[in-house]
């Protein structure tokens, strides 16, 4: 079966980072996967939450959003709901898990990091393209407070391994990389693969979506992930160089 945008099974669609893309934040990126485009800022503040004081430790949390209409059709606002969904919740949970496995939080010192993901357009992928996004946000982040004597350890050693995210999925039998929301939407195993720099798993979210998967096909899908996560891991390299 052909992919709707004519890649190859195992092709990661254009990708993107534009640093201090937003002129105010300590670190921002607009990260474009193909069609799909979020805007990651890190904001610093000193401290951390209170029920952290007196740890010695750092904070790095993350909030997760999507624009009424980064979809094919208009959303509400989830502040004019008055509540945030389940889906943004889990996403920015897995944002904030995903950043924290990259960073040294006691080299960090008492300072927070919070990254906010705004999605400005979605076709597919925006939780994994935030991740990737979000890790030079956070870096750049870093190297501010660096610069100004506020951390606690060396900048090389509070961002002590780099972190990337992609999704892949099963659709006709045949494993795919970086799946389009065309995909997304009729995929029989759908998953989200997150890695760090060296190939190691940090978050693995798989589902089968029509029905159940072989093991053989779960391990042709890890590859897959590791082997997109790697070439993410190269283009984090080359927007930070």
């Amino acid at each position: 079966m052909a992919r709707p945008d004519g890649r190859q099974p195992d092709q990661l669609r254009p990708v993107t980072l534009t640093r201090k893309w937003s002129i105010h934040p300590e670190g921002s990126v607009l990260v474009e996967f193909g069609d799909t485009r979020v805007l990651c800022t890190a904001s610093v503040t000193e401290g951390v939450p209170r029920w952290r004081k007196g740890s010695g430790l750092g904070w790095v949390t993350a909030e997760y959003s999507m624009l009424p209409r980064a979809t094919t059709t208009r959303s509400d606002r989830e502040s004019v709901k008055g509540r945030i969904g389940g889906r943004t919740h889990e996403i920015s949970r897995l944002i904030g898990r995903s950043l924290r496995a990259c960073i040294d939080l006691k080299a960090l010192g008492e300072n927070s990091v919070v990254l906010d993901c705004d999605v400005l357009q979605a076709d597919g992928g925006t939780r994994t393209a935030a991740i990737t996004g979000a890790y030079v946000a956070l870096y750049d982040a870093v190297t501010w407070l660096g610069e100004r004597k506020a951390l606690a350890g060396k900048p090389e050693k509070v961002m002590h391994r780099s972190v990337a995210a992609v999704s892949v999925g099963i659709i006709g039998g045949e494993p795919r990389l970086d799946l389009n929301y065309a995909e997304d939407v009729t995929a029989d195993v759908d998953m989200n693969v997150v890695c760090t720099g060296d190939g190691d798993f940090v978050e693995v979210q798989g589902t089968g979506e029509a029905g159940v998967f072989a093991r053989d096909q779960l391990d042709a899908l890890l590859d897959l992930g590791v082997l997109g996560c790697m070439e993410l891991t190269e283009a984090q390299r080359k927007a930070l160089s």
